[in-house]
């Protein structure tokens, strides 16, 4: 879904534009807690502020793939609709086992947030196999 062929549409441009977007602010608020930026403020109210600064980039690339749908034909927008429930329905049924593992088998702690990258590890396994909206 990120290619920047040639044969992409001024949709699909716009999608991958507003992506990287969206995703080079969540690496930069991110390098900036990794060196450290934020370590005043953890475990304080404060923090609550950081993890909606750091959330809201993901929000962002939510919606770029909502708008490429909006802004794509029929049958793509079914395609990527059919994509994403797919990968959402994978990614909850793994997060939720995991959820039952860690309450009765022992299994170590997931953190929640996890799920988001396991969504787009689930949709880029799962997206070239699904090719039609049936």
């Amino acid at each position: 879904m990120l290619a920047l062929g040639k044969s992409t549409t001024p949709a699909h441009r716009r999608y991958v534009f507003r992506t990287l977007g969206f995703m080079s602010g969540y690496v930069g608020v991110m390098l900036a807690v990794i060196f450290g930026a934020f370590d005043d403020i953890q475990g304080t109210p404060a923090a609550w502020g950081l993890a909606v600064v750091v959330t809201a980039p993901v929000v962002g690339q939510i919606w770029a793939t909502l708008m490429l749908m909006r802004e794509s034909d029929e049958f793509l927008r079914a395609v990527t609709a059919k994509q994403f429930i797919v990968s959402a329905g994978v990614a909850m049924a793994i997060a939720t086992c995991w959820g039952f593992g860690e309450s009765f088998a022992g299994a170590p702690h997931a953190e929640s947030w996890m799920i988001y990258p396991l969504f787009w590890a689930v949709y880029g396994v799962t997206a070239p196999f699904i090719k039609t909206s049936r």
